[in-house]
């Protein structure tokens, strides 16, 4: 476990040689994004406001709920683990220390658990729903507020939750709107 800490460490440490004003200033916006998972949820919300589209906004925040069930209600107090700024001293935060536990990453776990529903609904607009996910996963670590296994941990549970609504779409015959 020291080696995957301190690997840990090392890719966050890189990720801070990078850090510039500007860039700064981004990545606190594209983190407040996922605060809460509320822009996911907004999208969910508004997906099922067109009947069309109503069954992928249903699995969008379906995930979303497993995500907050598993991942954050049950996950986070098991492994109990602290953030990244709470072992390391001295780190400069750009943003409020978040409040809770570090793994698995629940920006990381909401982002990627609406972005995979619906890159399954649209291959065009899950493009840019990974994007946004993956922008949004990066200023975690940019922010140092999680750990790299923290955002795989994140990455790896919303896919798997995102698995889980798309074979229940597919179960009650919800097909992607696109190939």
């Amino acid at each position: 476990m020291e080696a995957i800490l301190a690997l840990d460490f090392q890719i966050l440490d890189w990720i801070q040689l990078i850090r510039f004003d500007l860039l700064d200033s981004f990545m606190i916006f594209i983190t407040k994004l996922g605060d809460e998972g509320i822009i996911w949820i907004v999208l969910g919300l508004l997906l099922c406001l067109k009947k069309k589209y109503r069954p992928y906004g249903l699995m969008v925040l379906g995930a979303l709920i497993c995500g907050l069930l598993i991942g954050n209600w049950t996950l986070k107090p098991l492994f109990a683990r602290l953030r990244p700024f709470q072992i390391r001293e001295g780190v400069e935060l750009l943003i409020a220390p978040p409040s809770g536990f570090s793994f698995p990453s629940g920006h990381t776990r909401s982002s990627f658990e609406a972005a995979f529903v619906i890159w399954y609904m649209d291959k065009r607009a899950g493009v840019a729903a990974l994007i946004l996910a993956a922008l949004i996963t990066f200023s975690r670590m940019y922010l140092y507020v999680h750990f790299p296994t923290d955002i795989l941990g994140g990455i790896a549970l919303g896919a798997f939750h995102a698995f889980l609504m798309i074979m229940v779409g597919k179960h009650f015959g919800v097909k992607p709107l696109n190939k």
